[in-house]
């Protein structure tokens, strides 16, 4: 199993477990925040099978109908997850928590409360660590911010955002409640509630600024463009190698359109040579290259 895999069902199973207690513990201390939170686990559980059914789908060979695969089923079902975490979790929390403004409900014994946030935070810092772990290796030295703009598989980042917005959501929660248990204030709670609900709404709008931008065609890293055309210019019976195109058609699955000029010397055969040459030593560099379109000029 891969770790990106491996990361996943750890989080929908650390999820379910959170949601039961966390929607116990919000029947029975009436806390708006707290229902907040379980639904956050709910729709984050949600979100971790829709991503395991994107990537399960992405892994169909090609078709006469989807001649290039299915690679981009990952980015569509990883922005189906940003409305999800947007509407289901973000709106909905919103809303809860401007009901009990208006209607505000005085809360139980804040003790069970307290006891479920605290193992909620453990579950979700576990399932972090394995996150930050597994996403770490596709990081490298660069800042957690330029990873996920640069990164090519939103799956690899998807449970650390959502994740993270847990942690912080937990700690609101906490706040709201123990505020509104010190002020005998129903409506910190509630304020609790609408500050996670706007956190899920700035996590679903950055997780789907990331993938709309994959959906609508992506080209490859500046660094992989710059070695396909340094590989090419290796050939002296080239004059001319133009920057590649590149586009991303899953994220291990990148399209090459490369255009080159010859020299007027150069036979038909050399070049037919030279063509299966220049597509074997890119994808042996790259091999998630899986195409390469050459237009000899």
């Amino acid at each position: 199993m891969k770790a990106r895999d491996f990361t996943l069902y750890a989080a929908v199973v650390a999820n379910v477990a959170i949601a039961v207690t966390k929607f116990i513990a919000a029947a029975i201390t009436g806390s708006a925040s707290m229902f907040s939170e379980a639904l956050h686990s709910v729709v984050d559980t949600g979100d971790g099978l829709l991503v395991l059914l994107g990537l399960r789908l992405s892994h169909r060979p090609p078709s006469p109908r989807h001649p290039y695969g299915h690679g981009l089923e990952v980015y569509f079902w990883s922005m189906v997850v940003a409305m999800s975490i947007f509407g289901m979790g973000g709106v909905v929390s919103i809303y809860e928590g401007i009901s009990r403004m208006v209607h505000p409900q005085h809360l139980g014994s804040a003790t069970l409360g307290y006891a479920v946030l605290a193992c909620s935070f453990v579950f979700e810092g576990i399932s972090w660590l394995i996150s930050m772990k597994a996403f770490g290796r596709v990081r490298g030295r660069k800042s957690l911010w330029t990873a996920i703009k640069q990164s090519k598989d939103p799956t690899t980042f998807v449970v650390v955002l959502e994740d993270s917005a847990a942690l912080i959501g937990i700690l609101i929660a906490a706040a709201g409640l123990t505020i509104t248990k010190l002020t005998h204030e129903p409506r910190f709670d509630a304020a609790g509630s609408i500050l996670i609900g706007l956190l899920l709404v700035t996590s679903g709008i950055v997780l789907g600024r990331e993938t709309w931008s994959l959906m609508i065609g992506e080209s490859a890293s500046p660094a992989l463009v710059d070695d396909i055309q340094r590989i090419a210019s290796q050939r002296s019976e080239l004059g001319e190698v133009q920057k590649p195109r590149t586009l991303h058609l899953g994220p291990d699955h990148i399209h090459v359109d490369l255009d080159i000029h010859a020299h007027a010397d150069v036979t038909a055969r050399e070049l037919g040579e030279l063509v299966e040459w220049l597509e074997k030593a890119v994808q042996a560099a790259h091999p998630e290259v899986g195409r390469i379109s050459i237009r000899l000029t």
